[in-house]
C-alpha cells in the first residue's frame, strides 16, 4: 500500500470504490448512491468478539435502518468466503464487502489502531455521496448503531 489518503470528514464527497461482496457479485458505493443514504462500517474481522458484537448490533436494529430507507454495509479485509460464512452463522440481513489488500480502508484513510489493528470507523452517506456523519471508535462497537441512527434521523428531518 502506499501513503495513506487524507482522512475522509463530514462534508468530504465519499471515494468510490468497488469490491466483491459476501456472494460474490461486484459492488461499487456509486451504485448504492442515488436515492438513499449509505451506512459504511468499517470493522477489523469477521468473527471476533467485537466485530461479532457491532455486526449483530447492526442486525438487530435493521429494521430501524429500514425505516430510514438506508443501506447498511460492513467491510473488513477478510475474503468473501469468510464474509459468507460470517453472514450465514449470524443471520446478518445486510451486505458485506472484502476489501482485501485495504485499498477501500485507504481510499478513506482509515489509520490502524495503535499501529496494529485496522480501525473501527462508521460513516453516514447521503444519497448524493456527501459524507454527513463519521464516528471512530475501536471499543465503542454498539455506540456505532446508536450514532448513525441518529444522524440518518437527522438528513430525514
Amino acid at each position: 500500500m502506499g501513503a495513506r489518503a487524507k482522512r475522509v470528514d463530514v462534508g468530504s464527497m465519499a471515494p468510490d470504490f468497488t469490491v466483491s461482496s459476501q456472494s460474490g457479485a461486484l459492488v461499487s458505493l456509486k451504485d448504492l448512491l442515488g436515492e438513499r443514504p449509505v451506512v459504511l462500517f468499517f470493522y477489523p474481522r469477521d468473527d471476533t468478539l467485537g466485530c461479532t458484537r457491532q455486526a449483530c448490533a447492526f442486525r438487530d436494529r435493521y429494521e430501524e435502518f429500514a425505516k430510514l430507507d438506508a443501506w447498511v454495509v460492513g467491510i473488513s479485509s477478510d475474503p468473501v468466503s469468510s464474509h459468507e460464512r460470517f453472514a450465514q452463522k449470524h443471520g446478518l440481513p445486510f451486505t458485506l464487502l472484502s476489501d482485501e489488500g485495504g485499498r477501500v480502508r485507504e481510499l478513506h484513510g482509515i489509520p490502524r489502531t495503535f499501529g496494529l489493528f485496522p480501525g473501527r470507523v462508521t460513516y453516514v452517506d447521503d444519497a448524493e455521496g456527501v459524507v454527513r456523519h463519521v464516528f471512530f471508535s475501536q471499543l465503542g462497537v454498539t455506540r456505532h448503531v446508536e450514532e448513525v441512527l441518529g444522524a440518518l434521523r437527522g438528513i430525514k428531518a
